[in-house]
C-alpha cells in the first residue's frame, strides 16, 4: 500500500503538466465516455495506445501507473471469477468441479476488467500531472454554469480536491499503523477468522482517529487563513486556455467519435 500512486502529483516539467486543468478534466471525461462504448477489442486497443502515448508524453512511467492498479487487482480477480460463474450465456468453454464456464461470460468479464484498467490509467495520468490547487480551480470553473441552479461549485471542487489529495496520505498512514501493530505482536495475515477481525479492528480504529485529526487540523488551518464557504473569493492564479489545450479536447472528441464508429461497425 505504500506504493499507492492514485491521487499523487508528480512534479515534472512536461507539456501535459503545463496544460490547463480544465482541458485535462474535459478530455478525461470524454475518454471515460469513450471507454463505455462497446467498440470491441480494436477500440480498446486504440484507447490503450492513445492513453499510453499521453502517459509517456507526460514523463510518467508504466511502473508508476501499475502501482495505482495493484490495489484493485484482488477486486478484479474476484469480479472475474464471480461473473464467469454467474453468467450463463454463449457456448460452454470448459467445466471445473461441475461448474460450466461460458464463452460469452468470459468475454463480458474481460471487457469490464479492461474498462476498469483504462479508467485507472486515465485518472492516474490526470492526478499525476495536475496540482491539487489547479484541480480545484479547474473543477470550479467547469461547474460555474451550474451555480445558476444553486449548485455550490466551489465547495464541490474543494471536496474533490481534498479527497484526491489525502488518498495517498491515508494509505501511508494505514501502512504506518500496520507496522506499529505488527511490532506489538498483532498478526494481520494468519490466525482464525475471529482473530483476523480483531486485528482489522485494531487497524481501523486508530486510522479513523488519525483521519479525524487530520480533518480537524485542516479545518483549523483553513479557518485561520480566513476561508469562508459561500463568500466571494479572489484568485491569485487565473486559468487561460491555449491552443494546445483546445487541441487536447479536440483529440479526445475525435477518439470518442472513433469509438462510436467502431461500435457501429462491430
Amino acid at each position: 500500500m505504500g506504493e499507492f500512486t492514485l491521487g499523487r502529483y508528480m512534479p515534472l516539467d512536461s507539456p501535459i503538466h503545463r496544460m490547463d486543468p480544465r482541458a485535462k478534466i474535459m478530455a478525461m471525461l470524454l475518454c471515460l465516455i469513450a471507454i463505455f462504448i462497446p467498440a470491441g477489442w480494436i477500440g480498446y486497443g486504440v484507447m490503450f495506445v492513445v492513453i499510453s502515448g499521453v502517459i509517456l508524453r507526460a514523463g510518467l512511467s508504466f511502473r508508476f501507473v501499475w502501482k495505482s492498479m495493484k490495489p484493485m487487482m484482488i477486486m478484479m480477480i474476484f469480479l472475474f471469477i464471480m461473473n464467469c460463474v454467474v453468467l450463463r450465456t454463449g457456448d460452454v468453454l470448459f467445466t471445473v468441479f461441475g461448474i460450466s464456464i461460458y464463452k460469452e461470460a468470459v468475454l463480458q468479464t474481460l471487457y469490464i476488467v479492461v474498462r476498469l484498467l483504462l479508467m485507472v490509467m486515465i485518472t492516474t495520468c490526470l492526478t499525476a500531472t495536475t496540482k491539487p490547487l489547479d484541480m480545484t480551480l479547474g473543477i470550479e470553473d467547469l461547474l460555474k454554469p451550474f451555480e445558476r441552479i444553486h449548485v455550490p461549485a466551489h465547495e464541490i471542487a474543494m471536496l474533490i480536491s481534498i479527497a484526491l489529495r489525502f488518498i495517498p496520505d491515508l494509505i501511508e498512514e494505514t501502512q504506518r499503523i500496520m507496522k506499529a501493530q505488527e511490532s506489538r505482536g498483532v498478526d494481520l495475515k494468519e490466525g482464525s477468522l475471529k482473530e483476523k477481525i480483531m486485528a482489522i479492528l485494531s487497524l481501523i480504529v486508530p486510522l479513523f482517529v488519525s483521519a479525524f485529526q487530520r480533518a480537524e487540523d485542516l479545518a483549523n488551518a483553513m479557518e485561520a487563513r480566513g476561508y469562508a464557504p459561500g463568500e466571494p473569493r479572489t484568485r491569485y492564479k487565473v486559468l487561460k486556455m491555449t491552443t494546445a489545450d483546445w487541441l487536447l479536447i479536440g483529440c479526445a472528441a475525435l477518439l470518442l467519435a472513433a469509438m462510436i464508429v467502431l461500435a457501429r461497425m462491430a
